[in-house]
Parts: structure tokens; C-alpha cells; sequence
């Protein structure tokens, strides 16, 4: 027992201990101000069973640890020792070493490409998990980033987490993350905080109500009350999505409240993982800005940096499908990509002519050279979109001419030009809209000279269920448009047509979405707005894309590609562009410098690189603008193409390790190949086949859980929770998850939960009630929370400092045998040597053993030659003789703490390199950021300057002391280890 005065019991992960007379077991510990720890505990004994608690170390006066050498052995009657054997595998699937290995993630639902592990490998590495995934469009970083939560979760180091992500892509991520990781997201977009309103005392923080929560960055940014309850709140782990959106943009004014929320938002958690395909805009400060919310320590100026600086982190991962295509071997089905070109009609052609001649004017006068016929680039934007969109855009500058006072002569010229402009828009009929007339000839006839099986593949009715169509445009008006004229064309109902655009609520968006991917909804052609072309999955039943009008950034045509040819996609994407021809000169010379695009495009579809490197402007609005001012000054494709792509200028440029001026990306993101993941480690020995082995077992202990029903023939487990898992199950799981029913259906069959996964989309939530659009079956596996229940109620049930003893006729005569744990942690209380061993001895000399006569022997080699597997020992039930195996355990207990102590003293000794390393390493960066500072302000008036330095010298002090505790608590070890005796073995008579 702990008196005040009296040093703390050692404590770790994995300890019993009891609290308040009631027994626990320490989840996680986390330091306190006070010096002492916050110890996260699940209750074994009955009142607490089934609840979790955090209690206070330092005011926790009856804090008992259970000395392992007073362990109560007791003899094991279960049939072939199972309850023993559950015991053991239960303490195997909870306790993992906070090491660099992936353990579990890969055998999540989700058929594995070797590529997908090697972010979640370079997360494990680092001391302190903070990681920018920058894969290209498509490759799954979202799986990725799921794949090493995981690891994080299992080693306690995931128990609270926070996902931001955009509003259309909350509930694609709440599913992927449950339904393939049983990692639950409670989503908190506008209905869902409505619910939790709902379901919490008025004034709780719903982000500690919940620990894992999904919330989008709109939401946040746009309400006060959430921002002050994030304040409020620390995570384990922070998930930004599309993390372009927060970083420091030079083209985006409005960045500045997203990325001080980023800012915010990186100070709360231990662990924080960014996504984005576009992670910059082409400049070292863009980049910098997210590298500071992953490690303010790692770069001094964030306009003067190198390689070299980020590999001292090595804070991101960046790969291109071409630099994965070794180890994703039939993942990515090549694109076919067709150019629909149209010659433009004689109603066409006078709108072109036109808007050739529109006067513009600019603060009421003509608007002459560059200005001029940059306003006249952006009507022909819209114009090449559709004639909808010229008008919206005529109609919306005549509006504005009249806006004010009344029009100057030259204003009054440029109205009647936009109203003859109207005129010829008007006579435009879709009979005479050529792009379009080609778009229905290209679906409903083979191309002439196309073999008879692209011919074929290229039709398209739309009545088949599994062969979906998407059209883009960036143009809102275009989008009305096909709208309004497809279903009659196509001769397809209303209801197989919706448009998904950015005006749309959150809600609203995500049953767009949720319905494309149903089999059974009538839905068949998705018309999207640009809002769609980040993140969304919509390659379930759709392979088909059509551009029908280009876009002026090579970023968007992948980003928009992005959303068929994809990781899972399993037919081969056809991708069309939808392309104009025109006889006016100007007119046809404009139309080619954007087709140089496509061209480009399609280069990058067969070995997908990286679509920024083309024009080299790292950002969708800078490409549309070098574009416009490309067809402002008249360029010729050729000029173009030779101009900005061929030999286009350095965006940014910094100095490369040899001293070379070189573009900044190049220079930076280099481009070495992308290293093989690193082997995982060989399976321990398990003592039953797999968890749906175990689970079967576990649950016919548990009186309960009466009514459970298993299906060995699918490896299912159906279960009406008892009252401790329900509880436990409504405090974790979002709405959706939580059966009405209260039966919960778990298999352990990937293949059979990727069926349920598939059926789900098929369900119809507004008719079946909330939820039923989710997998039916859910994935059984130690992450579940009814694994991790089963689990915590099989060590519950051997009881208060207990351990079962197995007797098993393959040790020797005399032999006898201890199964013991040793937990090496750190100052954090995080195990970072997990030490299996079995401790041998004889029983000859009954009370005269010391330590030195037991010997130490790996672990899974005893396992194995003492047959502890499931039902291969059979239990004859024979009395044994405890009373001599009780007394050895002291001795057996004190040969474990020796060699585990001599570990942490060798252990502790190559730390002690890599600590002072690191701390070395951290200082130099420290002076780095101070020198950078002087150059900075030595300049400024000395009262502007000294105020500047006081406060950024605090700054950098807080920063660097922060991350100096962070290095030595999580590196150095306790000296004296945690050692649990798990089982007994003796040699049966």
C-alpha cells in the first residue's frame, strides 16, 4: 500500500493494481504536472467490471501493485486447459512493445498492397508520430492513415482520436475507418451534433464525451463554441485530411483562419498525421507551414531549406503511382482515355465571333491590352463549358455594368455587345450544342474504326446498375444544364440523374454519394462540380469519366480521374475528353493550348507522375491563371507548350546538396525509388488458431452472454450484448453502428465482411431506419470493442493476483515452468520491451532453490514443445502438488526481475547514445533557429528588435524544452521493469 511520503509502486501497462478496494487494470499512463501519473484503468472485479476510470497516482493513497511473488497459483479443471490457454492468448493480442514493427494492421479489411505499410512503418520510427502522407491521387492514403492509427491504438497510443476532413467526405471516411480498422468515428456534422446535444449534459465538451471523433474543418472554422470546447480538449492522435487546405498558401488569402486552426489543432495532440495528394503550392514557405505542424523544430527559415533538413525527421512520404507499380501489381487497371472532338456549329461559331468583339471596359473606360482580353479569357471560359455558362456569365457583367450610376459610353457599348452575345447564346439549342450532341453519340454508338470490343465497352445505356457514369464541369450553370436536357435524351428517368456540387449541405452531400455507390438506387450518372474531385470514392459501379469541359490545371483533370482510377477499382477506367474545334482562328488557337493539357494528361494517365510538375505551379489557381494569360497574349500551342511546360521556369528555387540551382520540388522531393517495407515480423506462438478460435471459446465462459450463436462454417459470432458490453459499446460507437436490434454480427472471414461491405451500400437508410446502410457484419478481430471486451473479461475472470497452472506430460520428470511478462517502460509508461520468457526450474529440491537455478527459455520454444495449443492437452484433472510450485514461484519471480533488469541495463545503454543524439541533434537546431532570428530582425530599430527577439526567443524556448521532456520520456526507460506471472506448468503424472 502507498503512504503519503512513501515512493510510488512501479507501475506499466498490463499491471493489476487496486484502487478504492476495487481490482483494475492500468490501460495507459500519462505524466501529470504534479510530477506523478494519470492512470487509465479497466475494472476486473464486479462492481467495476465493464467500466473504465482515469484516477490521479499522487492522490490515490490506497494504490495497491500486486507483487508477482506472492501470485496465488491455482490448478486449472477446464477441458484441455482452456481457460488457462484464453488467459495466456488474451495477455498475447493486449500487450504490444512500442516498437518500429507493424503487428496487426495489415490484417485489417483491405487487400493489402506492400506500399500501403511503408507510411505507417516510417510513423512507428519516429519518436514522436507526426507524419504528412503525400501519396498522388488515389493510391488510398486514407487506408494508409488507417493502417497506422491501428498501430498507434494497440500500443495505447490511440485511445483518443480526432479526424478533420472536409463535410462531403465525413461519412466515406467514418465507414472506410470502422468498417475495415473497427475504428469508431462518432461524426459530428450537423445532425450528428444536433444528436449529441441530444445525449449530453448542456456545457459538456462533446469532443471528451466521445474519444474518437470525425468533425469537418468548415464546422469548426465557422463555429466559436466548437473552437473553445477544442481548446478545451487533447487527443492521442489528430487525422487533418486534405491538409492543403490548412497549410500557408501565397494564391489563398482566406487560408489564414484554416491554418491558425491547423496551428491550434497541432498543439493538442501527441500524434498527428496530415493527407494531402497537393501538399504545396510550388513554394518553400507552403511546404514549411505544414512541416512546422508536424515539428516546429525541424527547419529554421521556412523559405531556406533542404532535403537534408526533413530527412533528419523524415516527416512525409510522397510516391506517384509509377514509383509503386512494382509492389501493386494488378492494383491500378491501365485508363483508356478517348478525345471526343466536335466541330463547332454555325450558331457556335457566332458566339465565338461574338465574344471576340466585346468592348470591355474596366472603372468605366475601355479596357485595352492584357486587362482587356484577360476579361475576355474569362468569358471564353465559360463559353468552352457551355452556352449556359456564357450567359450566367454575360447576364451577371451586364448586371454589374448597371449596378451603380448610369453606364459610361463605353460601358453602354460593352452592354449591347454582352446583349447581342445573348442573342447568338440563345440560338445555341441543344440540337446545335456540338459538345454535347458528340457526348450522346459517344454514349449511345461505337466509334467508327474501334475494334468490336471497345466498340463494345464504349456504349453506354445506362441500364445496367453496375456501370455508372460520372461528368465533370467546373461550371455550375453547365451542370443545371445536362440536368435538365440528359434524362430526356438518354431516355432515362429524372431519379437516375443528380448533380453533387458545392452548394449542397453536408447531409446532402454525403446521400449523393452514399446512393451512387447502391446497386439498387436509380442513380446512374453523377454530374459533379470540382467539389467532387477530392477524396470521394465513386468507382464502386462507376469506371466511366467524362470531362465535358477541360479544365485549366493539370491538377484537377487527376484529381477529377482520381475518383475512378483508384486503389480498388477493378475495371479498367475509360476516361473522355470532351473537346471543341473551331474555324476561327483565334478561337481554333485557344482551343489547342488547351488541348497541349490533355495531351499532358494523358501522359501523366499512363505513368502517373506527378500532374504539378507540368506547368510547375503547384496550385489549381495559379495553373489557371498562367493558362489565362497564356490565351490573353495570343500564344500559339506551340509557344505554349515551349514557353510553360518545356522549358517552364523554376516556381521557387533553392541550391541542391551540390550546390546546383534547381526547381524546388526536384530539389526537395528528389527522386530516388521508393524502398521496399521492411519485413513483418514472424507471428508469435498463439495459442489458438486465430481470434475467431478464441472467441468462441471466451464467450462460452462468460454466463452473460446467454443466446450468443456461431457459425463455424463463416467464422461468425451473433451476440445480444450483456449489460457491462452495451454500456461499454454506447459510450464508443457512433449512432450508426449501435444495432436497434442489439444483435451484433462479427465474422472473422475478410471476404464475408467485405460482402457486408458491399451490401451496405446497397441499404437504403431512409427506409430501413439509421445505421442500415453500414456492414450487417462487422470484423472480428482484437480491435473490435467486443474483442477488446472478451479479452478484458477473460483476464477479469482468473481473478485478484492469480495464475492458473497446466500440467502437461511433455516436460521433463521434476520440470517445472513459469510463463512470465516483463514490461519495459519508458518514462511515459508506455512498454517499450514487451519480454516473453519462461522460467525453468525443478521441484527436487523442495525450498532450497534460489534464482540462480532456474534458467531463462524463450518463450514460444516452451509453448511449442510444451504442446499449449488449443485442445492438445488433455486435462485429466489429477490433483497437483501446488503447495511446491507456490514456494518456488519467489525464486522464479526474482531469476525473471534479474534478467529483465540486466535488458534495461544494456537496453538503457544504446538508448543513452540515441538520447544524447538526439538531444545534440536538437540543440543544433535550436541555434539554428536562434541565428535565423538575428538575421531576421538584426535590422530593425533596437526597440522593435529587443521586443521581437524577448518574445520569439519564449517561443523558441517552450517549443525546444517541450520537445527535449518529449525525447527523454519517451526514450529513457524506468530501471526497475514490471513482471507479471502469467501461468504455471508442471510435468502431469
Amino acid at each position: 500500500m502507498k503512504t503519503k511520503g512513501q515512493p510510488a509502486p512501479r507501475l506499466a501497462p498490463g499491471a493489476r493494481v487496486t484502487i478504492r478496494d476495487e481490482d483494475w487494470i492500468i490501460r495507459r499512463l500519462d505524466l501529470c504536472d504534479d510530477g506523478g501519473h494519470a492512470l487509465t484503468c479497466d475494472g476486473l472485479s464486479e462492481l467495476v467490471r465493464g467500466t473504465s476510470a482515469i484516477f490521479l497516482e499522487r492522490l490515490e493513497d490506497d494504490l495497491q501493485t500486486h507483487d508477482p511473488a506472492r501470485t496465488e497459483l491455482f490448478q486449472d479443471h477446464s477441458d484441455y486447459f482452456t481457460e488457462s490457454l484464453l488467459f495466456l492468448e488474451s495477455q498475447r493480442l493486449r500487450t504490444l512493445a512500442n516498437d518500429q514493427h507493424i503487428h496487426r494492421a495489415h490484417q485489417a479489411v483491405m487487400q493489402i498492397a506492400d506500399y500501403q505499410r511503408v507510411p505507417a512503418e516510417k510513423g512507428l520510427k519516429q519518436v514522436r508520430t507526426r507524419l504528412l502522407i503525400a501519396d498522388g491521387v488515389g493510391l488510398g492514403k486514407t487506408l494508409e492513415a488507417g493502417m497506422l492509427a491501428t498501430e498507434l491504438d494497440i500500443r495505447g497510443r490511440g485511445r483518443r482520436i480526432l479526424v478533420v476532413t472536409q463535410k462531403s467526405m465525413l461519412t466515406q471516411f467514418q465507414k472506410e475507418w470502422w468498417a475495415r480498422f473497427t475504428l469508431p468515428l462518432v461524426r459530428l456534422d450537423s445532425a450528428g451534433l444536433q444528436r449529441i446535444r441530444n445525449q449530453i449534459p448542456s456545457g459538456h465538451n462533446p469532443f471528451n464525451y466521445y474519444d474518437k471523433t470525425i468533425i469537418s474543418m468548415d464546422t469548426l472554422k465557422g463555429n466559436d463554441e466548437y473552437r473553445r470546447y477544442l481548446d478545451q480538449s487533447r487527443w492521442d492522435i489528430i487525422v487533418i485530411d486534405e491538409c492543403h487546405n490548412v497549410a500557408v498558401r501565397k494564391s489563398d488569402a482566406g487560408s489564414s483562419q484554416r491554418a491558425r486552426l491547423a496551428k491550434q489543432l497541432a498543439t493538442k495532440s501527441d500524434s498527428l498525421i496530415l493527407l494531402s495528394a497537393t501538399p504545396h503550392d510550388g513554394s518553400a514557405n507552403s511546404f514549411a507551414s505544414l512541416i512546422w505542424l508536424l515539428d516546429p523544430t525541424a527547419i529554421s527559415d521556412p523559405e531556406d531549406y533542404s532535403r537534408a533538413d526533413l530527412d533528419r525527421k523524415d516527416l512525409f512520404v510522397r510516391r506517384f503511382k509509377k514509383d509503386i507499380k512494382g509492389q501493386a501489381a494488378g492494383q491500378f487497371p491501365e485508363p483508356i482515355t478517348r478525345r471526343l472532338a466536335a466541330q463547332a456549329t454555325p450558331e457556335e461559331e457566332a458566339a465565338f465571333q461574338a465574344a471576340l468583339t466585346i468592348p470591355f471596359t474596366q472603372r468605366g473606360e475601355r479596357a485595352t491590352g492584357r486587362q482587356g482580353e484577360l476579361q475576355r479569357v474569362g468569358l471564353q471560359k465559360a463559353l468552352f463549358s457551355s452556352p449556359a455558362a456564357a450567359s450566367a456569365y454575360a447576364r451577371h457583367r451586364i448586371d454589374k455594368l448597371n449596378r451603380g450610376a448610369s453606364p459610361t459610353a463605353a460601358e453602354t457599348a460593352e452592354i449591347a455587345a454582352l446583349k447581342d452575345l445573348l442573342q447568338r447564346l440563345d440560338e445555341i439549342t441543344p440540337e446545335h450544342f456540338s459538345k454535347y450532341q458528340r457526348l450522346l453519340t459517344a454514349l449511345r454508338d461505337a466509334d467508327a474504326g474501334a475494334g468490336a470490343d471497345a466498340a463494345q465497352g464504349a456504349r453506354w445505356s445506362g441500364q445496367d446498375s453496375r456501370d455508372r457514369l460520372v461528368i465533370f464541369s467546373e461550371r455550375i450553370e453547365t451542370l443545371k444544364w445536362l440536368h435538365a436536357q440528359l434524362p430526356r435524351a438518354m431516355r432515362l428517368k429524372d431519379d437516375a440523374f443528380a448533380v453533387l456540387d458545392g452548394g449542397l449541405s453536408d447531409i446532402e452531400q454525403q446521400a449523393i454519394v452514399e446512393r451512387f455507390g447502391q446497386e439498387h438506387d436509380p442513380l446512374r450518372v453523377l454530374l459533379c462540380s470540382d467539389v467532387a474531385s477530392e477524396g470521394l470514392n465513386l468507382h464502386y459501379f462507376c469506371h466511366r469519366l467524362m470531362h465535358f469541359d477541360l479544365p485549366w490545371s493539370p491538377m484537377v483533370f487527376q484529381q477529377r480521374n482520381g475518383r475512378v482510377d483508384r486503389f480498388g477499382q477493378t475495371q479498367q477506367p475509360r476516361i473522355d475528353y470532351l473537346l471543341t474545334t473551331s474555324r476561327i482562328e483565334r478561337i481554333k488557337g485557344d482551343l489547342r493550348v488547351i488541348e497541349v493539357l490533355v495531351n499532358k494528361d494523358e501522359q501523366i494517365s499512363r505513368n502517373i507522375g506527378d500532374p504539378a510538375s507540368i506547368l510547375r505551379q503547384h496550385s489549381i489557381e495559379a495553373e489557371e491563371q498562367l493558362v489565362a494569360e497564356a490565351l490573353a497574349d495570343h500564344l500559339s500551342a506551340e509557344q505554349f507548350e515551349h514557353q510553360y511546360i518545356d522549358h517552364a521556369a523554376p516556381v521557387d528555387a533553392v541550391e541542391n546538396e551540390n550546390g546546383d540551382e534547381d526547381d524546388w520540388e526536384t530539389a526537395l522531393f528528389g527522386s530516388a525509388p521508393e524502398a521496399p517495407p521492411a519485413p513483418l515480423p514472424s507471428e508469435p506462438h498463439r495459442f489458438f488458431p486465430d481470434l475467431y478460435a478464441f472467441a468462441k471459446q471466451a464467450i462460452r465462459r462468460i454466463p452473460e452472454a446467454e443466446g450468443y450463436r456461431i457459425d463455424d462454417d463463416a467464422r461468425m459470432l451473433r451476440l445480444t450484448p450483456p449489460p457491462d458490453l452495451k454500456r461499454r459499446l454506447r459510450r464508443q460507437l457512433p449512432a450508426e453502428v449501435l444495432r436497434d436490434s442489439d444483435e451484433y454480427v462479427l465474422s472473422a472471414s475478410i471476404g464475408l465482411v467485405e460482402e457486408a461491405i458491399a451490401r451496405a451500400r446497397e441499404q437504403d437508410g431512409s427506409e430501413r431506419g439509421e445505421g442500415s446502410d453500414w456492414p450487417d457484419i462487422q470484423y472480428l478481430w482484437p480491435q473490435h470493442p467486443i474483442g477488446q471486451w472478451l479479452i478484458d473479461r477473460v483476464i477479469g475472470d482468473i481473478g485478484r493476483r492469480r495464475a492458473p497452472v497446466i500440467a502437461s506430460p511433455q516436460l521433463k520428470p521434476n520440470e517445472c515452468a513459469f510463463l512470465m511478462l516483463g514490461l519495459i517502460p519508458n518514462r511515459k509508461g508506455q512498454p517499450l520491451i514487451v519480454e516473453w520468457q519462461t522460467v525453468v526450474g525443478h521441484l527436487n529440491d523442495l525450498g532450497h532453490q534460489g534464482a540462480s537455478s532456474f534458467t531463462l527459455e524463450d518463450f514460444d520454444t516452451f509453448c511449442a514443445r510444451a504442446g499449449l495449443r488449443e485442445r492438445e492437452l488433455p486435462n485429466a484433472g489429477q490433483p497437483l502438488d501446488l503447495t511446491a510450485l507456490q514456494q518456488q514461484l519467489p525464486a522464479a519471480v526474482a531469476a525473471m526481475q534479474t534478467a529483465v533488469t540486466e535488458q534495461v541495463k544494456a537496453f538503457s545503454a544504446t538508448r543513452a547514445e540515441e538520447v544524447a543524439h538526439k538531444l545534440a541533434e536538437l540543440d543544433a537546431l535550436r541555434s539554428a533557429q536562434e541565428q535565423q532570428l538575428h538575421r531576421r530582425i538584426e535590422a530593425l530599430p533596437d526597440p522593435i528588435r529587443q521586443g521581437r527577439q524577448a518574445q520569439r526567443q519564449r517561443d523558441i524556448e517552450a517549443v525546444f524544452s517541450e520537445y527535449r521532456q518529449w525525447i527523454t520520456d519517451s526514450l529513457e526507460v524506468e530501471p526497475v521493469p514490471f513482471v507479471q506471472v502469467l501461468a504455471g506448468v508442471v510435468r502431469a503424472g
